[in-house]
């Protein structure tokens, strides 16, 4: 029996169900256990507590907006092969997202109450990347892969060094950022200008202030 072929409404209801797996809380699956799962759960005080919860609401924040962008390029993507990396590559991040929905629950925090804007946000520009060009699509994946590494890097700085299990999570998540930025170029994306990079550092920053606090 030949494989049926998704139409236009298909896609958008794919779509709209992925958002809703997204923005609910516990719904997302993961296939690969947490990095943490073998590390001790130290005793935080509160301002430590408080620091580690920021941080990783930031980095689910993080998951939500490459779940959104991923999906946005996937939909405009020319060639099948693009848009198939693309739905895999959001796979793959849907662990990022479960291991800091989880590690929040055990912090006694939440996702950030801005989720929902960063997702729609985020799945308009990767739709529009997609419209593009192919290349333009990864090469944005790759650009956007670059800052969440910088992101990362800083957050195993700024956690508390006891934290272990949330330092867990975010070194198995740097990871596979780095892979997937690498994946992005050596699959033609395209490599951007220093000016545009700085322009999407700014806009993440402005991002990860909001949902540090809210």
């Amino acid at each position: 029996m030949s494989e049926r072929k998704l139409t236009g409404i298909d896609r958008l209801l794919l779509q709209a169900d992925r958002a809703l797996r997204t923005l609910s809380p516990g719904a997302p699956c993961h296939g690969r256990p947490s990095p943490a799962r073998d590390e001790r759960d130290a005793a935080l005080d509160e301002a430590e507590r408080r620091r580690a919860a920021g941080l990783m609401r930031v980095n689910h924040s993080g998951e939500v907006c490459a779940q959104a962008l991923y999906q946005g390029q996937a939909l405009t993507a020319k060639l099948p092969e693009v848009r198939g990396e693309m739905e895999q590559a959001a796979d793959e991040e849907i662990d990022h997202l479960a291991w800091c929905e989880q590690r929040l629950d055990e912090l006694h925090s939440h996702p950030s109450l801005l989720n929902p804007l960063w997702y729609g946000l985020s799945f308009g520009l990767g739709a529009a990347a997609g419209k593009v060009s192919d290349r333009v699509s990864l090469g944005f994946v790759a650009a956007t892969e670059e800052q969440v590494c910088r992101h990362l890097e800083s957050h195993l700085e700024r956690l508390p060094e006891r934290d272990r299990r949330s330092r867990a999570v975010v070194e198995q998540m740097l990871e596979d950022e780095e892979a997937h930025g690498h994946a992005a170029l050596e699959a033609g994306g395209a490599r951007f200008p220093a000016p545009l990079k700085g322009l999407m550092t700014l806009v993440s920053r402005a991002m990860t202030s909001a949902s540090y606090r809210v």
